[in-house]
């Protein structure tokens, strides 16, 4: 299974980097929930169609600024079968410039049983968190 899912998760990190929302799309499932905590300690609770709008809108960020996204210490984490969870950080370089802080992803994966494709169908995100080494 985590062979399998390596290979998705390579792809889904691709799609990231490339700022490709017609990409992400087809990674994402419909049933998708998250939880996002702002710096401010704000919950704010989206689905799929939200996320797609503020994917859309950081990716047009990224692009605009010529930057390219950072990931850092990617933990795989079985959940239960077919369902993986990876908690990595991510965040934005403009140059050689980093961003002092980025956003800490609790992303969960699932294969559908229809389609055998793995999807992204839960996330739970801090933001403005300063980087992290997860590796450790």
């Amino acid at each position: 299974m985590l062979t399998d899912f390596n290979r998705f998760f390579s792809g889904f990190q691709t799609a990231w980097k490339r700022s490709s929302i017609e990409e992400m799309e087809k990674l994402i499932s419909k049933e998708y929930k998250a939880r996002e905590v702002t710096g401010s300690s704000e919950i704010v609770d989206f689905g799929y169609e939200e996320s797609l709008k503020g994917w859309e809108q950081g990716f047009e960020y990224v692009k605009k600024h010529q930057g390219e996204w950072v990931f850092l210490g990617e933990k795989i984490i079985p959940l239960r079968e077919n369902e993986v969870m990876v908690v990595f950080w991510a965040t934005i370089k403009i140059g050689e410039e980093m961003k002092d802080s980025g956003h800490l992803f609790f992303d969960s994966f699932k294969k559908e049983t229809h389609s055998s494709k793995w999807k992204l169908i839960r996330s739970y995100i801090e933001a403005g968190i300063p980087p992290l080494d997860l590796t450790k």
